[in-house]
């Protein structure tokens, strides 16, 4: 009988000794994951100045590309990407020389002023 309760006590302790390391264990997030779980602060971009370059020559009711800048300047390689339509309209490309200043060609899928009725603007790396 004393044999057992030593027995017991010896395993008791090994499991709350193995859930106290499970407990202590963590779980640390490089900036560039593969696998795991983890939360980061979104810094983002500021956008500032924004310009709508309007068709004046044939109809100034479409919007021809949307200028903006970015604050912080954001790196080239960054592929950065407009919707001005909250109905689910086209992506607009958009294109930089030194990171600050972007501008978005819309010609290609014209737009007029009354169904742009939003600038959303997507960064990714």
């Amino acid at each position: 009988m004393f044999r057992s309760s030593k027995l017991f006590i010896v395993l008791l302790v090994l499991i709350l000794a193995t859930a106290a390391f499970a407990f202590a264990a963590q779980n640390t997030m490089p900036l560039v994951t593969v696998a795991g779980e983890g939360a980061q602060t979104i810094s983002g971009y500021d956008v500032q100045n924004v310009n709508y370059n309007l068709n004046t020559a044939v109809n100034p009711s479409l919007i021809t590309s949307v200028d903006f800048d970015l604050v912080p300047a954001a790196p080239l390689t960054l592929n950065v990407t407009v919707q001005l339509d909250s109905t689910g309209g086209a992506f607009y490309s958009c294109t930089s020389g030194d990171g600050t200043n972007w501008s978005c060609d819309t010609t290609a899928t014209a737009i007029d002023v009354p169904t742009a009725d939003r600038l959303r603007v997507i960064t990714l790396d």
